[in-house]
């Protein structure tokens, strides 16, 4: 799910409405489109690629289940984009635009209360069976049910129902108008009602959560070795390999993903040549492992690729539903204990800028004090939020000025009196007695480094804080039952938020098992932000609900702010092609798939 939910939110956008859309083969929020009905491929492709090569990546930890869109279980990395498809396809130059891919025509109802699909009568399954309206009924209907991810159900809230029109032809039926419910619905993976009908579609135990899924992507999966390995393998009967949205994609023969138990480990083995491509979100490794030998011949390669997504937020998410994390000041006083300025210079060479928005690197982040429009709509909640929302900018603490550390944690001191916990014998306690003690969960031991001075500056204000790595299974289970006092989360964010804030940060998703609202935030005028930022009619609206959200969320101190980067940073053997152009909102995923091998080359030596 995180990841078909990443790859549409790097490519949102939002303008002005313009006037009703009409049946095209492509659709996008205000009408406009780069690409005109006769579009060869994007530009961000090459017609030199050619077919052909094994290519081999890597990730972490291990899966146990075939079938990405239910809660319980891992599934391989790949998954969703290798083997399912959806109606249309983002396109990665324009802010938020889609064109027709199973769907070769779409047209939006002129009250924006429904959409019409026209499906391709190409469109095919790798088992040869056409796919059919009822596929993408089943699909939508599945994917809100209690089988699948209950995130699936709050993306999809405002899509009330779809209706068989004919045998090639379903409509989307909406809730109330929405300006990119149209785009969200485009999105919906379509899966193989027979298939799923067949086998079942949670496959919970045994050989039938490992069986591999009917799709209609470029990929099937042709090798699974639970836990250790899976291998795909193009569909030499692909539909739409010819297609415009697929030209100069997906050239690799066959995908093998290996895994790896930490990164560590992972970044010796890609030195020595065992996988070829490899994302590095690690500074240190960026800038000390990744030098001299292989990289110095020619043989690895190791590059920033620029991008302008919206860098979102990352921080140590602390759990509200936890006692020790209710009170406000509390949550302040542990920002005040990260000292970013001495972290970034010592451990992550000055690579990353401080986050100071949950909207970071984008227009839609809060600056100065709120006016207009965003004031508006705050001034309903004035007496319930903060005073800071309305009086302060959005500053993170710094440490750059002589004693700012030591300030810092005298400030959070003081917050932490307010809260009515005292130190007693160099123990900080709250009124029962009770010692201030937490445990930070990390899924990979990379971070330890970065957690290591956190911990030992909140050691100074008598807080007892354990930082443990565990496997990346069992993260992700008790992440999903919320069983953690503090974790690194990371919020990606569009450059045109919507639905996805609703499982971010409505009260309603915040006792959901498997929701993104992993603070437990419950508060109304949070509420009334992630709505007025759902339905808002224009880009004005959608920026004054962005920044007044932003405003909230970060005057509730549910996380301590990180860092990000404006680029992707990748490393990778010499054996591959690329085309000359970049698209604008991107993931490593969807570069490495208009990449090809040199001469058709395979990737092993």
């Amino acid at each position: 799910m995180s990841r078909i939910v990443w790859s549409l939110c790097i490519v949102l956008f939002v303008c002005c409405l313009a006037s009703p859309l009409y049946a095209t083969h492509g659709i996008s929020i205000d009408g406009k489109l780069k690409y005109s009905s006769d579009f060869q491929q994007f530009d961000y492709t090459s017609a030199q690629a050619v077919k052909g090569g094994q290519l081999v990546l890597h990730d972490l930890g291990s899966f146990d289940k075939m079938n990405p869109f239910t809660l319980k279980g891992t599934p391989p990395l790949g998954l969703d984009t290798f083997v399912f498809e959806t109606l249309a396809v983002a396109s990665l130059d324009e802010p938020f635009a889609e064109y027709g891919l199973i769907a070769k025509d779409i047209e939006v109802a002129k009250d924006k209360l429904s959409v019409v699909f026209t499906l391709n009568e190409a469109a095919r399954f790798s088992d040869n069976n056409p796919i059919t309206p009822e596929d993408v009924k089943f699909s939508l209907e599945t994917l809100k049910s209690d089988q699948a991810h209950p995130s699936y159900a709050y993306y999809y809230q405002d899509i009330v129902k779809a209706e068989i029109l004919d045998q090639h032809r379903v409509r989307f039926v909406f809730a109330k108008p929405n300006r990119e419910l149209h785009m969200i619905a485009a999105q919906i993976p379509i899966m193989s009602a027979g298939f799923y009908r067949k086998h079942g579609f949670e496959q919970k135990d045994g050989d039938a959560a490992l069986l591999p899924p009917i799709g209609s992507g470029p990929y099937e999966v042709a090798d699974v070795k639970q836990g250790k390995s899976i291998t795909y393998k193009r569909n030499p009967n692909y539909w739409a390999v010819n297609h415009p949205v697929r030209k100069g994609l997906f050239n690799f023969d066959t995908i093998t993903i290996n895994y790896y138990k930490d990164q560590i480990v992972a970044v010796e083995a890609f030195k020595a040549g065992e996988f070829d491509f490899m994302p590095v979100n690690i500074a240190k490794q960026w800038a000390r492992d990744m030098e001299g030998g292989r990289f110095a011949d020619g043989t690895l390669i190791k590059k920033v690729f620029p991008h302008k997504n919206n860098a979102g937020m990352q921080g140590f998410l602390m759990n509200t539903r936890r006692p020790l994390f209710k009170d406000p000041k509390v949550r302040e006083a542990m920002s005040l204990a990260l000292d970013f300025e001495w972290t970034n210079k010592s451990l992550f060479f000055n690579q990353y800028t401080r986050a100071n928005s949950f909207f970071s690197n984008s227009p839609l982040a809060a600056t100065g004090l709120p006016v207009g429009l965003e004031l508006a709509y705050l001034e309903p909640f004035r007496k319930q939020l903060p005073a800071d929302v309305f009086q302060k900018p959005l500053t993170p603490p710094v440490t750059t000025e002589k004693e700012g550390l030591r300030t810092n944690l005298r400030k959070a001191g003081e917050l932490l009196r307010e809260a009515g916990s005292t130190i007693q014998g160099g123990v900080l306690k709250d009124k029962a007695g009770t010692p201030f003690t937490f445990e930070i969960l990390l899924a990979s031991a990379s971070f330890e480094r970065v957690m290591a001075p956190y911990v030992s500056n909140l050691k100074k204000l008598g807080i007892q804080a354990e930082y443990r790595t565990i496997d990346p299974a069992l993260y992700t289970d008790r992440e999903q039952k919320f069983d953690f006092d503090m974790i690194v989360q990371v919020y990606g964010q569009s450059v045109s938020p919507g639905n996805e804030q609703r499982n971010y940060w409505h009260s309603a998703s915040a006792d959901i098992p498997g929701s993104k609202n992993l603070a437990g935030v419950k508060d109304p005028a949070i509420d009334a932000m992630v709505d007025k930022i759902i339905y808002a009619k224009t880009q004005e609206e959608l920026t004054a609900a962005c920044k007044a959200l932003d405003r909230i969320l970060w005057y509730g101190y549910y996380l301590v702010p990180n860092w990000y980067m404006d680029g992707h940073r990748l490393a990778y053997r010499n054996i591959f092609r690329q085309p000359e152009t970049l698209p604008l909102y991107y993931d490593y995923m969807q570069l490495l798939m208009g990449w090809w091998m040199k001469d058709g080359a395979p990737s092993k030596p």
